[in-house]
């Protein structure tokens, strides 16, 4: 975590430093199932990475043992599929990275904690958003 960040859910800031942008309220994500990546001490896994699903990552994720296409309906979970855009864990993401599997993502719905976990240039270099220079 960075040094003093706020942990309150309104006023959070994507890795450009602007407002916590929507990732998606359908299927509804984040860790407080609020559609926004949002975090707080009680998210250890730090779901702060707006990714857009796709069959190559969802097919990564359950060999890695986290299998998010498979409904869960005991926990309201109807399953993912690709098109999808879904809160990641940070490590999740940077794991899928480094194995080439790593889905698009969208910057501004991306929360700055990310940052503590994966790099910017990375972030952008799979950017729906990507910043203008």
């Amino acid at each position: 975590m960075m040094d003093g960040e706020d942990f309150g859910r309104s006023g959070q800031l994507n890795v450009l430093g602007g407002p916590l942008a929507s990732c998606s309220t359908d299927p509804m994500t984040g860790f407080f199932r609020d559609g926004c990546c949002n975090t707080g001490p009680s998210d250890q896994g730090l779901h702060v990475v707006c990714a857009l699903m796709d069959a190559e990552f969802l097919s990564f994720s359950k060999a890695a043992g986290n299998d998010l296409s498979t409904p869960r309906p005991e926990f309201g979970f109807a399953g993912l599929q690709p098109g999808d855009w879904w809160c990641l864990c940070a490590a999740r993401w940077e794991e899928a990275r480094q194995a080439g599997k790593a889905p698009q993502v969208r910057l501004a719905a991306t929360n700055r904690l990310a940052l503590a976990v994966v790099g910017l240039q990375d972030l952008i270099a799979h950017a729906t958003d990507r910043p203008v220079h």
